[in-house]
């Protein structure tokens, strides 16, 4: 992982928390506070600490990497001066707009994109939701022509996380229409229809930085003042996990082309168009859909005060275990690194199956205890905190004691008196 990367998320991160601080300030101050909702913030923020674990160890594959499509498709060699820098950031664009559209058109890709749409809201703390079922990207499809021209890999490289990190700002309620920047850039109001489940919005407004390529290829929608946009997935998936809503859409793909009977559509699902389903399983198997707008409910177990500060301090101990670990990667081998990765993994699969008041929560929240044990007795330390505070593993280990005392409270003896609405 370069270290530009982890200079930048150290740089980014900060920012977009006290972007979301001032987003629920100035909600509060003109009496919107119901666009942010505590646990699906905290659902939010959870999702984005695990594409951030997975994007520092580098787990997805790449097929075609650029570089190597630079040395053998390029008609030139350019030099590279501010013009190769704006070629790049519009062909990166061109790529993001296809890949988007590809996400929800084909049943397989809307399983890499579901996460991010999954929230009930829409507000920054939203567009922290992204994808770590993306296990390999078709981006360098849409990046030939570039490479074509040749614009130098390292170019690409410096301007792709620049190109995400520019899609935060418009996932927020609290702007409006802006003029004239509505016919350039994806603004709030263009974002708000592609995050809506309206029948007039579905699969809208795909383009990232230029709303151009909607309005090129025939996707663009305005957002209209008599229809407010509805927030969330036709099929809801009624979880704060975002581990489990990453792989909820392919357990369903997996299950179907299981059942059915017909062996071309075990084939053909995996292909058709997002939602598509074998007509025997479809009849047999039927999956709760929102085929009305108005009629969708959303999603809020009635979790008690305790258990939701618990889960904000949870959530803020977790973090400061991923920055620790981000910071020190170049300490730690890549092994190392998958420990410590799997170590973070449980804990926001057992803090967000809590917040689910599911009954197997504790297990999870124990289970994570006892390998932070084992990583702490067979290295003698926690990845070097020793070299940080001689104070650092007595720390832990109160803390993973304590953490699994709490859970189990919440678990067995809150729960009988806190019933779940759904």
């Amino acid at each position: 992982m370069p270290t530009y990367y982890i200079t930048t998320l150290n740089i980014i991160i900060p920012i977009f928390v006290i972007l979301i601080l001032l987003e629920i300030f100035y909600a509060n101050i003109i009496n919107k506070s119901f666009i942010i909702r505590s646990m699906d913030t905290l659902s939010s923020l959870c999702s984005g600490l695990t594409n951030v674990i997975r994007d520092v160890l580098g787990l997805t594959i790449i097929i075609v990497s650029y570089s190597f499509m630079v040395d053998n498709f390029a008609l030139f060699t350019i030099k590279t001066t501010w013009i190769t820098y704006v070629v790049a950031f519009i062909g990166i664009d061109f790529a993001g707009y296809w890949v988007h559209r590809i996400n929800h058109s084909i049943n397989y890709f809307w399983n890499h994109h579901i996460v991010h749409h999954s929230s009930e809201e829409f507000n920054l703390a939203c567009a922290l939701r992204q994808s770590i079922s993306n296990f390999f990207s078709l981006t360098f499809v849409f990046l030939i022509p570039t490479a074509i021209v040749g614009v130098p890999a390292e170019v690409i490289t410096f301007l792709a996380p620049l190109h995400l990190f520019a899609q935060y700002w418009y996932h927020t309620r609290l702007i409006g229409k802006l003029g004239f920047l509505e016919y350039i850039l994806v603004t709030p109001s263009h974002h708000r229809v592609h995050h809506a489940i309206n029948k007039e919005y579905l699969d809208k407004n795909l383009s990232q930085i230029f709303i151009i390529w909607d309005k090129l290829f025939g996707t663009f929608q305005k957002e209209l003042n008599e229809v407010p946009p509805v927030y969330g997935v036709k099929r809801p998936v009624r979880s704060w996990n975002p581990i489990f809503i990453n792989f909820t859409h392919l357990m369903v793909l997996i299950k179907d082309a299981w059942k059915t009977n017909n062996w071309y559509d075990k084939l053909k699902i995996w292909f058709m168009p997002t939602g598509w389903r074998p007509k025997d399983v479809e009849n047999e198997f039927p999956i709760v859909s929102i085929d009305s707008s108005n009629d969708y409910e959303k999603y809020y177990p009635n979790l008690s005060m305790k258990l939701q500060i618990w889960s904000w301090i949870q959530y803020t101990l977790i973090f400061c275990f991923m920055m620790y670990f981000i910071n020190n990667l170049h300490r730690i081998s890549f092994v190392e690194g998958i420990q410590y990765a799997v170590f973070l993994y449980v804990s926001i699969y057992g803090l967000t199956s809590l917040m689910d008041q599911d009954s197997y929560a504790w297990i999870f929240e124990i289970g994570k205890s006892l390998f932070g044990f084992v990583l702490i007795i067979f290295y003698g330390d926690w990845f070097f905190i020793s070299t940080y505070s001689d104070y650092g593993i007595i720390l832990l280990q109160i803390y993973f004691v304590s953490s699994s005392i709490i859970v189990l409270y919440f678990s067995f003896y809150e729960k009988k008196l806190t019933p779940v609405i759904n």
